[in-house]
């Protein structure tokens, strides 16, 4: 009787077991169906205009466009640049993501200050629009079916992939969480949401080639430095200011791993 029992008992968790695994593929075919309709009419089409136009036309102080900017591999070359970003610049001394190597691009040439460019970050979806996240949507879509291949080869660029690894599995806040929390395992998800695991390649190029993308529910464009300062404020980490070396050393950590992937992005996230 007991052995039949515990048979029943096996048997019945067996079959939930492969249930819930069946409802978690089901769940995440429908996203990916979901994603794959909205392609076609991706809303960050709107922003990638808005970026090339800014990218182009004469403002700030010195009354001058970005068109001189060098984003690594000369001035007012754009394509390809995002592949090999971020890289160490002689000029400022840095190792610098796409992002702040815009912000160093408006303040040197375009006569802006700091606080100017980094008042509006992100837009809120609404009337408040971020012209950082508009350049840097259109920088990233003239790269668009190339392959990541971030250099490691500077001292500097060694070292920001080194910090950007500790600070991944760095665990502190009042959760004790940290990246490798949610992104160092297979098969995790939070509500609807699959969370891929950075630790492997196949991940990391997953994950970091698919941005920036749209988000449906928050009507904006989101790029690599929000997708990580929200991963701060979740971890209820202290605010990260924008650009700042720990997020550029996270994005390095991140897009050396991911190297040799596709960069898929602008995409559509939920």
């Amino acid at each position: 009787m007991i052995r039949h029992t515990c048979a029943v008992l096996l048997a019945a968790g067996v079959a939930l077991a492969t249930t819930e695994g069946l409802a978690q593929d089901s769940t995440t075919e429908g996203i990916a169906k979901y994603r794959d309709m909205l392609e076609d009419d991706n809303p960050a089409e709107l922003w990638q205009l808005r970026g090339a136009e800014l990218w182009k036309t004469k403002r700030g102080p010195k009354d001058a466009s970005l068109e001189g900017c060098d984003l690594g591999l000369g001035r007012g070359v754009v394509k390809g640049v995002y592949t090999q970003l971020p890289r160490y610049f002689a000029d400022t001394g840095k190792v610098q993501d796409l992002e702040s190597r815009l912000v160093s691009c408006m303040v040197t040439q375009q006569g802006f200050s700091l606080e100017e460019v980094t008042k509006q970050p992100f837009g809120n979806g609404s009337e408040e629009k971020s012209d950082l996240e508009a350049l840097a949507v259109w920088i990233v879509s003239e790269s668009r079916g190339m392959k990541l291949k971030v250099p490691t080869a500077h001292p500097k660029e060694k070292e920001a992939y080194e910090i950007g690894k500790q600070i991944f599995s760095y665990r502190a806040g009042p959760h004790d969480f940290a990246c490798a929390t949610c992104h160092s395992q297979e098969g995790r998800r939070i509500r609807l949401q699959e969370l891929p695991n950075l630790t492997t390649a196949e991940g990391a190029r997953k994950a970091f080639g698919a941005w920036p993308a749209y988000r449906v529910s928050q009507g904006e464009v989101r790029t690599m430095q929000h997708r990580l300062y929200d991963c701060f404020r979740q971890q209820r980490f202290p605010e990260p200011r924008y650009g700042s070396d720990v997020i550029t050393a996270l994005t390095m950590y991140l897009a050396v791993s991911a190297n040799g992937g596709e960069l898929l992005a602008p995409t559509i996230k939920r």
